[in-house]
């Protein structure tokens, strides 16, 4: 006798197993790391703090998180060989499509890329996590013409990432709104790309295998580039008084306005608040009237749909403020990310069952084979 089963479309509102790493409630506007808010994580915390955070359970002592940041700075720097991959990718490569090959290559060259113990995988959870900010940094500088800048083990991951992206030195208040911005991506729950890493991890493949298939999942343009899409949309609108016009037209012919919705989400994500006000603080970085046309649209979107913006909306403007390309955007979710996309594998390792969903046939019913003079 067959189990009963009623299929649901993209899983949706199907509870696919437990977790005790995050937890969000969408009619609410709730995101919490570990039972933190992301409220107080984004007012008060640091990357390096989430990071250990998610992985261990418990906010660190100082002597704790002073540990874990020089630990997380020592695993920075790539393979030669690796960064000859990046170096030699095709000029119309992606971004996204070098780091997944970069990552999976990572696996060939640690030593512990087949140990499944605990010890080994959160050692290569810290070593992956740093590996990916510099894998990201060097893939964008050689899409430049220019040389990887080597990681500074003397800053902080937020303040190395944008050094090495930059060559020199970023201001405390960029550095602080890209620390507040990997916070905000760091987890979210059973998204795409940490499910995708979690069904490898089931089959007990290793951790660079599982975060290789987060990269893929995450390369999607409805994952991890949304907010690149936000920002090619701001870029087609001249100025305020044409918002109007492009939410009009655009609604009529039944398009999306990207930057508003969430699958989750039912009222304003609660991340977006943050990130708007560190796009704020940058404004004078870049083309102001960025801001002014994202503030019409949130209007005008309100009052047409009743929708609020979700985070990937102030993303695009605080990155772009920042000086990072669009083209980046899906890999910088990588780079925060990572430290969920680890924490998830872990917690799977540790109380691990193969994932496997049953699917709802819809093919055609019962026929018999022919041979070919009956075809």
């Amino acid at each position: 006798m067959s189990e009963a089963s009623t299929a649901s479309a993209g899983l949706k509102g199907v509870t696919a197993g437990r977790s005790a790493i995050c937890i969000i409630d969408g009619e609410q506007g709730l995101l919490a790391y570990r039972g933190y808010d992301i409220h107080d994580l984004a007012e008060h915390s640091s990357f390096e703090e989430t990071a250990y955070l998610l992985w261990e359970g418990e906010l660190p002592t100082r002597a704790d998180l002073g540990d874990f940041t020089t630990m997380l700075a020592s695993h920075r720097e790539l393979p030669p060989e690796v960064l000859d991959l990046i170096a030699e990718a095709p000029a119309d490569a992606t971004p996204m499509a070098t780091l997944r090959t970069a990552v999976s290559a990572l696996g060939e060259f640690d030593p512990l890329a087949e140990d499944m113990s605990e010890r080994a995988n959160r050692t290569k959870a810290a070593r992956l996590t740093a590996q990916i900010a510099t894998a990201t940094a060097a893939i964008e500088r050689c899409r430049r013409g220019l040389e990887p800048v080597a990681p500074d083990p003397g800053l902080g991951h937020a303040a190395n990432f944008l050094f090495m992206i930059r060559g020199e030195r970023a201001s405390a208040e960029a550095v602080r709104a890209f620390d507040v911005g990997l916070v905000l991506h760091a987890d979210h729950g059973f998204n795409a790309s940490t499910f995708s890493a979690r069904v490898t991890a089931a089959t007990l493949s290793d951790m660079h295998s599982a975060i290789t298939s987060a990269i893929g999942t995450l390369k999607g343009p409805l994952h991890g580039g949304a907010n690149r899409r936000v920002k090619e949309m701001l870029d087609e609108i001249s100025g305020v008084d044409q918002v109007a016009d492009y939410v009009d037209a655009k609604l009529a012919a039944k398009e999306r306005i990207m930057g508003f919705g969430h699958r989750v989400y039912r009222v304003e994500d609660p991340r977006g608040r943050h990130l708007k006000a560190h796009a704020e603080n940058l404004r004078n970085e870049g083309d102001p009237k960025m801001l002014d046309i994202q503030a019409r649209m949130i209007d005008l979107m309100a009052e047409r749909k009743g929708l609020a913006i979700n985070v990937d909306f102030y993303s695009a403007s605080m990155y772009t403020y920042l000086g990072l390309s669009a083209e980046l955007f899906p890999a910088l979710f990588a780079v925060s990310r990572i430290a969920g996309w680890t924490a998830h594998v872990i917690e799977q390792y540790g109380d691990n069952q193969l994932i496997r969903p049953r699917s709802e046939y819809v093919g055609p019913s019962p026929r018999r084979y022919r041979s070919f003079d009956q075809r």
